[in-house]
Formats: C-alpha cells, sequence, structure tokens
C-alpha cells in the first residue's frame, strides 16, 4: 500500500487543488492533504479553517485524509510514514521552484519521492492568491472554489 502526501497552505483551496486531490487519490492507496504553514505567507483563513474547507470538499473521497502539519514537509511526511510527496505543476516557474524543493528534500531523506502532478490546461493559471485578489475586488469566483465551500470562502473575503 502506497500512502501519499500532497501538502500546501490552501488559504483556500481552489478546484485546481481539488483537481489534483482527486487525481492523487485516484494512483496512491492513501492521500495525506497537509495544510501547512508558510512562514513566507499571511494566510487569511486559520490552519483549522484551511483543513475544514478542504474536507468539506472531500468527503466523497474515502481514501483522502485533512490534516494540520508542522515542520518540514518531507519530516513531517516521514513521521506519518508517507513514501511520496505530491505536488502539482502549473507552469515552468512552478517546475523550478518545486525542483529545488524536491532536490533538497530528496538531500534531507532519499526514501521519500516527489510526484509531480501536471495541472489541466485551463486550471494552469489559478491559485490561491489570484483567487483572493479578484475576491478583494469584488469579482465572481465562483468558477476557481469548490461549490461545496462557496459560501464559506465568499463569506471570509468579504465577496457580495
Amino acid at each position: 500500500m502506497i500512502k501519499a502526501i500532497y501538502p500546501g497552505t490552501f488559504d483556500p483551496i481552489t478546484v485546481g487543488h481539488l483537481d489534483i486531490i482527486r487525481r492523487a487519490a485516484k494512483v496512491y492507496d492513501r492521500l495525506v492533504v497537509a495544510v501547512m504553514e508558510n512562514r513566507s505567507k499571511k494566510c487569511t483563513f486559520s490552519a483549522q479553517e484551511r483543513k475544514e474547507l478542504i474536507e468539506k470538499c472531500v468527503k466523497d473521497l474515502p481514501n483522502v485524509k485533512v490534516v494540520v502539519g508542522e515542520g518540514l514537509t518531507v519530516e513531517y511526511a516521514e513521521k506519518i510514514g508517507c513514501k511520496v510527496i505530491v505536488r502539482g505543476i502549473r507552469a515552468v516557474t512552478d517546475y523550478e521552484s518545486e525542483l529545488a524543493n524536491a532536490t533538497a528534500n530528496m538531500s534531507l531523506n532519499n526514501t521519500i519521492e516527489t510526484c509531480f502532478l501536471v495541472a489541466k490546461p485551463e486550471l494552469s493559471f489559478l491559485s490561491s492568491s489570484i483567487t483572493k485578489e479578484i475576491a478583494s475586488f469584488g469579482g465572481d469566483i465562483s468558477a476557481y472554489v469548490p461549490k461545496a465551500i462557496l459560501k464559506d470562502v465568499s463569506k471570509k473575503l468579504c465577496v457580495k
């Protein structure tokens, strides 16, 4: 049985993140979605709120568990028994930064592999930051946020 981890900030989860989760859940026996803290980002949602939002989106996926993780991803992955780190790639810039992270993780623990899943073309522009930016100007984010959490996210982002 292969257990994988999909770490991220998910502030908030987007339809792009959810697509990666659904695809990874088909590939791996168990998938842990780990809400991680990123000290370089100021989050709008608390870690617990992000966890709850993701749980609403994945309740139909029995092999997916959502947790709040801490520390270095590769160390957390080892702690919870994951052999693979799943990362989504949207563009060349993502690849460059993800390659650096994967290489660093490999130097810290060469028993955990990193798997890149390429974003669908129609979702390749999407990010939590873009979603929050659009929302901050009152724009429609219904195509960017899973329907299960649209009201929750819109309320938090003060979207009318």
